[in-house]
């Protein structure tokens, strides 16, 4: 037997917030290993102290683990997966996720879409920024000023004024 789920997960919660990222990883490995009981819970956790550290590739790789896991990924996971990946500039491998995220019927929320938009507008793809802004539409996803500005830069960023225009007279 080893710590409660609830105490893992406070332990990890705290080392995250308290930046001790590499702790935190071996924490988790460590319960890994021991085969103690792991939820989405303390994945994401750890997905989101990557995702504020820029390690976007352990972040992927830890929402691999839970899949291969069978631990259920929630859209708190995909979130923070793909924040984790605009802050690393890696628009195909959000986008990647986003289409996951849809093929397993996780709910989409703004903080995924907002994140995947912003990763295509920091590397000037106005024209994926504009598919997920249709996407959030079609799923009746909440559009926020996030939402509108990351598109708008990706607009200006490519030089497309016109389209920019366009989301100001929505």
């Amino acid at each position: 037997t080893g710590p409660t789920p609830p105490t893992s997960t406070r332990m990890l919660s705290d080392l995250a917030r308290s930046c001790a990222l590499d702790t935190a990883l071996l924490a988790l490995s460590w319960h890994e290993i021991q085969h103690h009981e792991l939820n989405a819970y303390h994945y994401n956790t750890v997905i989101d102290a990557c995702s504020n550290s820029g390690m976007w590739a352990t972040a992927l790789r830890l929402v691999a683990v839970m899949s291969q896991s069978r631990v259920r990924l929630n859209t708190i996971t995909f979130s923070a997966a793909i924040s984790a990946c605009e802050k690393g500039s890696c628009w195909e491998k959000a986008l990647q996720l986003l289409a996951v995220m849809t093929e397993i019927n996780v709910d989409l929320d703004s903080i995924a879409c907002n994140a995947a938009i912003s990763a295509c507008e920091k590397s000037g793809e106005w024209e994926k920024a504009f598919k997920f802004l249709s996407l959030m539409a079609q799923r009746h996803v909440e559009m926020d000023t996030i939402t509108f500005n990351a598109t708008i830069s990706a607009c200006e960023k490519a030089g497309n004024w016109e389209k920019a225009l366009q989301l100001c007279s929505l």
